[in-house]
């Protein structure tokens, strides 16, 4: 299993982080579309070639083609969005968020699996590449669907510890090499 090559893959000194990924993927509560499309794009915006690779195959055995495409499609459409909107929020030029984007989000309206599980997966993403004003959209779209905060913070716990095991693994690479 992947998730257990990428878990002896950490660190003694990051004891937490192993525990945490055991935890938040091996227990998680979430249905396993939403599980392992939170997984997959979480380890493409984490940037971590080791945590994609080893993530990946797993996702990928554990989700429709539909929703494997959905899920890479949520990093993508995210990884630009962050940026812009993480952009016009920094900015103290209030004229900016007057301004029209501009920009193709077509994915975001029609996504090809559940409008919800997108979501969760937009929001996921948003909270690595840590974009409040995405972070606020998508958990009000999720809230308005009726999903309830447990399930929210599921999905930002995965990110978390996602983006740290890559960060960790990523460095002690370096380190190493």
């Amino acid at each position: 299993m992947a998730l257990d090559e990428l878990k002896s893959a950490v660190p003694d000194y990051a004891k937490d982080l192993k525990l945490n990924l055991g935890s938040v993927i091996g227990n998680s509560d979430l249905p396993k579309q939403q599980l392992w499309g939170t997984v997959l794009a979480c380890a493409i915006a984490s940037r971590s070639p080791k945590v994609l690779r080893e993530l990946e195959p797993e996702a990928k055995a554990n989700l429709s083609p539909e929703a494997y495409t959905a899920a890479k499609s949520a990093a993508a459409v995210m990884a630009m969005n962050n940026v812009f909107y993480r952009t016009r929020h920094l900015l103290s030029d209030p004229e900016y968020g007057t301004m029209r984007a501009g920009l193709r989000m077509n994915v975001i309206g029609n996504p090809g699996v559940e409008k919800v599980d997108f979501e969760l997966w937009s929001l996921a993403v948003s909270a690595i590449n840590g974009c409040g004003q995405c972070l606020d959209s998508h958990e009000q779209v999720l809230r308005k669907a009726g999903v309830d905060r447990e399930t929210i913070q599921e999905a930002f716990k995965i990110a978390a510890v996602i983006q740290a095991v890559g960060v960790t693994l990523d460095s002690e690479e370096h380190l190493a090499g």
